[in-house]
């Protein structure tokens, strides 16, 4: 099963690419925040980095209200695609969205 919840910021305001067939993807980041206890009991938080990819009606959604800072509870899948860059094959994974919840 590939699926993936998030509650977080957005942390990079929703960018909006229309693609030659004329579809329109939404791309951006979020972080998501981890607390945990270290070896010694004390209390660490650690902030974690998401690229993210909307398609159809949520990419309209993003489009008029995202905005870098607004917490997002976002549901989807991770899918990985690559790329030729300078010679070299890159990888990227994303979490691409089914569901949003602007917070």
């Amino acid at each position: 099963m590939n699926h993936v919840n998030l509650i977080g910021k957005v942390s990079s305001a929703p960018k909006v690419v229309e693609l030659p067939n004329g579809r329109k993807i939404a791309q951006f980041t979020m972080s998501t925040k981890e607390q945990y206890l270290d070896a010694s009991g004390k209390t660490k938080n650690k902030t974690h980095w998401h690229r993210l990819m909307a398609w159809g009606k949520w990419v309209h959604v993003l489009e008029e209200l995202g905005k870098e800072g607004m917490d997002l509870a976002v549901e989807g899948k991770l899918v990985t695609r690559f790329y030729q860059a300078k010679g070299e094959r890159k990888f990227v994974t994303e979490v691409e969205i089914n569901d949003l919840v602007i917070l």
